[in-house]
Formats: structure tokens, C-alpha cells, sequence
């Protein structure tokens, strides 16, 4: 009886060893990583010179005379100030709108899928496009938004040019193209919620009230804090909407760090202030953003029971 050995044959071709695939696999995120260092290491640097485009000869370092200049210059702490009032009221109002609404939409029904992705039509246009749309519809001499509000009573109402009204007009239009956002973030939080409280709640008859204050709300916290955090993180870096309605006016109205920035490097082309005007709107979103993630990361941990 003769034995008929089968061999395995082993696959051919290229192959990865075990210690080296992880770092293949990690080359991407490295390659994203560098690019995204490269211009922010170039900025830092910038910003501790004194450089203008249109003296480049002069070009040497300040250690640090950008960032002390700051703290005497009224402009800068303006900037500051319109930057986190800007960035507060757009996120405060799109929160609470936004909320409302998946709170209206929370049923799954046709009607309320279709009103749903209707409502998401303003996030897929431009920003910039959305803010000269709303410049048209708010021009004083045929601005549907002017004639409609003169039928109430308010002629004359010169929206974006008027310092008093600027930021009033500018925070419609990012409402109006970011409360979607926000809408969605929290209505598919809402529609993942466990159904059990909500039923124990309803055969035990508990007020509404009661129900979205201590079921809803507390469990709904961290898509409203991954929610804001987002949004925050945007709207203080808020350039295109700003810029396309009032170039950052009238006057200083609404010179926010982005439009501040480029104004002192298009205009005045001064690099090195530009660099330290990025490099403290970079600080302020890293610190925001550690306070949401801390607090996230611990609403979490409670809700596991580890805190």
C-alpha cells in the first residue's frame, strides 16, 4: 500500500511580517500627522517673528514681542471679545433650537424622516455661498428679508451694515446653516436611548416635564456635549460666513481671529502678528476642547458605574 503525502502548498507572493504590519498600517495617520505639524510648526515660528511680506529683508526674530504687543493693543482684546460672544450666542441658540427640533422629530415616522432631511438642504450649502445669499435677500433696496420686515414696521432696518445689527444678521445666517447639524447629532442620540425609563415612566403617569428634566436630559448629555464641542470648536474659528457678509465690519464689529488674521496678512501683510494671532485661537480651542473631552470622558465613567 503505497502512503500518498499531500503537501501544502503555502500561498506565494508578498507578505508582511507580524512586528512590521503595525506600522505599515499606522504609516497613514503618520503621514496625516506630519502634514498637519509642518504648517503648524511653520506658524509658530512666524509668529515669534518680525516679518512682512513686503520687507522680507527685515525679516528677524522677537522672541515674543507679537504676544506681548497683544496685551496693550485694544484691537486684540475686541477681537477676543467678539470671537467668544460670536461663538457663545451662535452655539447657546443653535443648541436650544436644534433641540427642540429633534425633540419634534424624535418619533420615527415618513412625515418626520422627509421634514428630517429637509431640514439638513442649508448644511449642504457653502457657508460662503449661504452668506451672499442672505446678503441678496437683506439688501435695503430689494431684499425679501427687508421687505418683509418693513411690512411689520421695521423700515429702513439695515441689517449687516449697521454696527448695531451686524452681529444679529451674521448670527442668523450661521443658525440658519448650522442648527442642522446640531439637529441631527441629537436626534439620532435621542432615537438610540433605551425605551424601558421612558415606559416605566409612561405606566407610572410622571409629567412630562419631569421625564425630560431627570430621564431625557441626563441621558441625552454627552451627544450634547460631543454636539457643542463640535460647534464651539467652528464657530470660533468662523471666517467665510463673517467675511462674505461684512468683511469683518462695520468697522471692528465683527473682526473675529480668523478675519483679524487675514486682514493682517493680505492687507497688512504682517506674517508674524497673523502666526500669533493663529497660535492663540489654536490655545483657546485646545483648552475648550480639554474641558467638553474631561467632562465627557467622566459623564461616561458614571454612567458605567466607575465613578
Amino acid at each position: 500500500m503505497t502512503a500518498v503525502v499531500s503537501q501544502r502548498h503555502k500561498p506565494s507572493g508578498f507578505r508582511i511580517s507580524k512586528r512590521v504590519l503595525p506600522y505599515v498600517l499606522s504609516l497613514p495617520a503618520l503621514l496625516v500627522c506630519i502634514g498637519i505639524l509642518i504648517p503648524f510648526l511653520t506658524s509658530v515660528v512666524y509668529s515669534f517673528q518680525r516679518y512682512r511680506l513686503s520687507q522680507p529683508w527685515a525679516r528677524q526674530f522677537n522672541w515674543g514681542d507679537n504676544y506681548i504687543s497683544f496685551f496693550t493693543d485694544p484691537k486684540f482684546w475686541n477681537t477676543l471679545k467678539v470671537s467668544l460672544l460670536y461663538a457663545g450666542t451662535t452655539v447657546v441658540l443653535e443648541l436650544l433650537l436644534g433641540l427642540a427640533i429633534a425633540l419634534l422629530l424624535q418619533k420615527r415616522s415618513t412625515l418626520n424622516n422627509f421634514i428630517s432631511i429637509m431640514l439638513l438642504m442649508p448644511l449642504m450649502t457653502a457657508p460662503a455661498l449661504a452668506a451672499l445669499m442672505w446678503k441678496l435677500m437683506t439688501n435695503p433696496g430689494f431684499g425679501v428679508l427687508s421687505y418683509l420686515a418693513s411690512l411689520i414696521g421695521l423700515q429702513d432696518f439695515r441689517w449687516a451694515s449697521s454696527p448695531s445689527t451686524a452681529l444679529f444678521t451674521v448670527v442668523l445666517v450661521d443658525i440658519w446653516v448650522y442648527t442642522p447639524f446640531i439637529m441631527i447629532l441629537l436626534l439620532a442620540g435621542l432615537r438610540s436611548l433605551p425605551t424601558q425609563p421612558f415606559e416605566a415612566a409612561a405606566l407610572d403617569g410622571v409629567p412630562r416635564s419631569f421625564v425630560f428634566f431627570r430621564i431625557t436630559l441626563p441621558m441625552l448629555t454627552p451627544y450634547i456635549l460631543t454636539a457643542t464641542l463640535f460647534r464651539l470648536l467652528d464657530s470660533i474659528q468662523q471666517f467665510d460666513i463673517i467675511y462674505a457678509m461684512t468683511q469683518g465690519g462695520p468697522g471692528d464689529t465683527l473682526t473675529v481671529f480668523q478675519v483679524e488674521a487675514y486682514l493682517n496678512f493680505f492687507q497688512s501683510t504682517n506674517v508674524g502678528r497673523s502666526a500669533a494671532l493663529m497660535i492663540i485661537l489654536w490655545a483657546i480651542t485646545y483648552f475648550l476642547s480639554n474641558i467638553f473631552i474631561k467632562n465627557w470622558l467622566r459623564l461616561r465613567e458614571r454612567a458605567r458605574g466607575q465613578a
